[in-house]
């Protein structure tokens, strides 16, 4: 029986023996880590250990070529190099944490992960296509299209012209966003600044600066949403109230899902003619990183700003960069006006 390897966020559950669960769970339960990694590494390990069984290994049998053949089926398979690099790193993680602990030598020491591509998978928006965004979704444009709206349609156009301008100016992750409190919003040193709960991060230790122009527009939202709530309710519009909420009856004024802010970010996108897997929420972030080395910033800036815990991630955008310059004054024109 050969083994179909799947994401770990598939909805299938993969099945293991019970001693191998529970041995999975004790690892899980080993690791310094928060609750969304700990359960990532839980599905990853055991669609190792389902593979391992498929394939009848014994798991005191696991040597160095397996752990290879792992991976190379997983590439075979159509599984790209990030996805197979990702399910490696548990299993390092297992095997390191395993010998710790005197149950199996670590026979994944010095497996190496695929090489990454030198680019990102999702595109950055040009500074034109981000200019075309934040105008057709603002309801302040000259050019906006003049339509009759309810109270809570001005709100929710209000809140997502404001998260995408957040988004573009200061490269937040869609799981950051969501996490930010009215009350984050303070000064620092002179600037007015976001406090923010970085991925993986416990407590919100860092921060973004908000421009004017990055701050004007949360604003006008909160303003806004001040103005249409009830006494009542207006009193809970507090320092821990989600700085951006949800405006649909079934979910009205909860904390926003990053589900949410995908589709909003495609709708978006298709507003301004752009409608490819290529662009999602997440090309907000990419396009701010481009856009600080096409403006003159430092690859050090744009690291400080994505909050990239290693130079060499920040790197990658070097390439995008030098690609677009490339498209942009290609050099084989030149020939054209030689024959």
């Amino acid at each position: 029986m050969n083994l179909t390897l799947v994401t770990p966020s598939s909805a299938t559950p993969v099945q293991v023996d019970a001693s191998i669960e529970a041995l999975i769970d004790r690892f899980a339960r080993d690791q310094d880590v928060v609750e969304s990694s700990r359960e990532l590494y839980m599905r990853t390990l055991r669609l190792f250990m389902n593979w391992l069984q498929n394939k009848r290994y014994v798991l005191s049998q696991v040597d160095r070529s397996i752990i290879i053949q792992y991976k190379e089926e997983g590439l075979a398979k159509g599984l790209s190099g990030l996805t197979v690099g990702s399910y490696l790193t548990t299993v390092r993680k297992f095997y390191e944490w395993a010998e710790a602990n005197k149950l199996y030598p670590n026979v994944a020491r010095g497996v190496k992960s695929p090489k990454r591509k030198r680019h990102f998978r999702r595109q950055p928006l040009t500074a034109q296509q981000g200019k075309d965004l934040l105008t057709s979704t603002s309801p302040l444009s000259e050019n906006a299209e003049q339509v009759v709206v309810t109270g809570q349609e001005l709100l929710m156009i209000l809140r997502d012209h404001a998260i995408a301008n957040l988004l573009l100016r200061t490269g937040l992750r869609t799981i950051e966003l969501i996490r930010a409190n009215v009350g984050d919003i303070t000064m620092k040193a002179g600037k007015r600044v976001l406090k923010i709960q970085g991925k993986g991060r416990d407590e919100k230790d860092d921060f973004v600066i908000l421009t004017d122009k990055a701050y004007k527009p949360i604003a006008t939202y909160l303003k806004q949403r001040i103005s249409m709530t009830t006494h009542k309710a207006r009193q809970r519009l507090d320092l821990l109230a989600p700085l951006f909420v949800s405006h649909s009856n079934n979910n009205r004024d909860g904390r926003l899902t990053t589900r949410t802010i995908r589709q909003m970010a495609k709708e978006q996108l298709r507003g301004i003619g752009i409608d490819s897997p290529e662009y999602t929420a997440h090309s907000f972030r990419h396009s701010t990183a481009v856009n600080i080395l096409l403006n003159g910033g430092t690859i050090e800036e744009a690291q400080g700003v994505l909050r990239h815990a290693s130079p060499a991630t920040t790197q990658i955008y070097t390439y995008t960069v030098q690609e677009q310059m490339r498209l942009t004054r290609a050099t084989e024109e030149r020939l054209d006006d030689v024959f």
